[in-house]
């Protein structure tokens, strides 16, 4: 198992470090071995007040830098964030389990973010309106920023998520307090400090790790102009209540039981391909949008259900910081007993048939957070398997006849944060694409969240969105100034 020494993790609030805060401190467990690895500072009420006091100190002076200097100092952010990405790996094998090549992958995805943001600075504009009204008034709009942000993110995958938000919040020209998940502080702990190495002035942004306290002391504050959130959607309700108190707007960015239709006149080889990297590959099933429903036309399943057993077991588990594997351990031993229970219900039940996998990991792996790659076919759609986010290394496949049928299962959840299409019929592609209900559909590929094109979804899984000129725009109000 990895033996690689774990960093620290700090209170940073603006240009100062804390050791200690006020909501205690959490043990960091090494995921892959489950041993303690680090103790870590919690931030309370009384560190979001400070963080938020700096950030009020300084946010008119950063508001007023110009477009070209705020572009410059997001854009070395970027280039930082670009010429650490092996750290970022490393630190995020050690945070949740993510294996190497994944961690790197994100990590050029987060730059790639800040890239695409700092270029925004100097393109912000307003409207101006009709001149030819008979009452002689001249009328223009002009994008502002909120002030403070207060940013919340998940666990999985948190170096993207400080890229999707962080990055347009600080173009706007908002201030962001930032408070990540405890389970995986060591990856934004490494961000913050390339945020100073960047020029962000002192108290523009503040990183407190933090539990449900923390979270609810940000949200709650009168000078937190917007939240924005990933997350489930239990917490999300709360956060959304505490929010309607001040009509406080928000961004949520949920979870997903995303649907993907496979179909005979496609490579089928290559959809099963991605098919399994997509969700047993990646963070061992541990993302929001992951195509974790592989619905498949009758004529073609059982062929696809043999390929996928197949690369499956070609698929390595263990230590994510070894050569060749592709699929680590699960967050922590609590993710494990849920998703066992999920699994003992579908025997139980008779709602699906387990045909791979389906047990924890033995061997060297006995005892620890690892589940094997499971695949379960002969799903039923309204059953819990098929209905409740999953976040582990399980693929269901389930049967349909024609489209109809399909689109009918693919929209029964509750969720609508992702959809994917298998198919060479561009009409067929098109035709799907609207009547599938999600934020976003992929046709012939894998999940494609770039940051110059809009990403959230509908329902449970949430509303605003994160990427292209509407990511920016969430942290815009445009104000009208109309002149007689």
């Amino acid at each position: 198992m990895t033996d690689a020494p774990a960093p620290s993790a700090l209170l940073r609030i603006g240009n100062d470090d804390y050791s200690e805060g006020s909501g205690g401190t959490y043990t960091h467990l090494n995921p892959v071995t489950g041993i303690a690895q680090a103790t870590i500072p919690l931030a309370g009420a009384k560190e979001v007040d400070l963080a938020v006091e700096r950030a009020l100190a300084v946010k008119e002076e950063w508001r007023r830098w110009t477009p070209e200097r705020r572009r410059d100092a997001i854009a070395k952010l970027g280039r930082l964030v670009r010429e650490n990405v092996a750290e970022f790996a490393r630190l995020g094998a050690l945070d949740g389990g993510t294996p190497l090549p994944s961690g790197m992958h994100m990590a050029t995805l987060s730059a790639d973010w800040h890239d695409y943001y700092a270029g925004w600075c100097d393109k912000l504009d307003g409207q101006m309106y009709s001149t030819f009204d008979t009452r002689g008034t001249f009328s223009y709009s002009a994008p502002e920023p909120y002030g403070i942000i207060g940013i919340i993110i998940t666990w999985n995958g948190p170096l993207i998520s400080l890229g999707m938000k962080v990055a347009p919040a600080l173009a706007a020209g908002n201030c962001v307090i930032v408070k990540p998940a405890e389970l995986t502080p060591f990856a934004p702990d490494f961000y913050a400090r390339l945020v100073r190495e960047a020029g962000i002035p002192d108290g523009v942004f503040s990183l407190l790790p933090g539990g449900i306290d923390a979270g609810e002391a940000l949200v709650r504050h009168e000078d937190v102009e917007k939240i924005s959130f990933t997350g489930g959607p239990i917490a999300a309700r709360k956060i959304l209540a505490m929010c309607a108190e001040q009509m406080k707007p928000a961004v949520l960015e949920l979870g997903g039981k995303s649907a993907s239709l496979l179909f005979p006149d496609t490579d089928i080889d290559a959809a099963c391909e991605r098919a399994i990297q997509w969700t047993i590959g990646v963070m061992a099933g541990q993302g929001c949008s992951l195509p974790t429903r592989l619905m498949v036309h009758e004529s073609i399943h059982d062929e696809v259900v043999q390929k996928l057993i197949a690369i499956t077991n070609g698929y390595k588990v263990g230590d994510p910081m070894a050569e060749g594997v592709r699929v680590g351990p699960l967050i922590n031993s609590a993710a494990v007993t849920r998703i066992m229970g999920m699994l003992d219900r579908v025997r139980s039940e008779g709602s699906g048939k387990i045909v791979l996998g389906g047990q924890r990991c033995g061997g060297p792996l006995e005892g620890l957070n690892y589940i094997e790659p499971t695949i379960i076919t002969d799903v039923d759609p309204a059953s819990e398997i098929a209905q409740v986010e999953i976040f582990g290394p399980v693929l269901l496949v389930l049967k349909f006849s024609d489209e109809d049928e399909a689109v009918r299962i693919a929209n029964s959840t509750k969720y609508g944060l992702a959809a994917y299409i298998q198919t060479d019929n561009l009409k067929r592609a098109l035709t799907l694409a609207e009547r599938l209900k999600s934020g976003g559909v992929y046709v012939n590929g894998a999940q494609q969240i770039h940051p110059f094109t809009p990403f959230g979804g509908l329902g449970v899984s949430g509303f605003g969105k994160e990427g292209g000129r509407a990511g920016i725009d969430e942290f815009l109000r445009y104000k009208t100034v109309s002149i007689a």
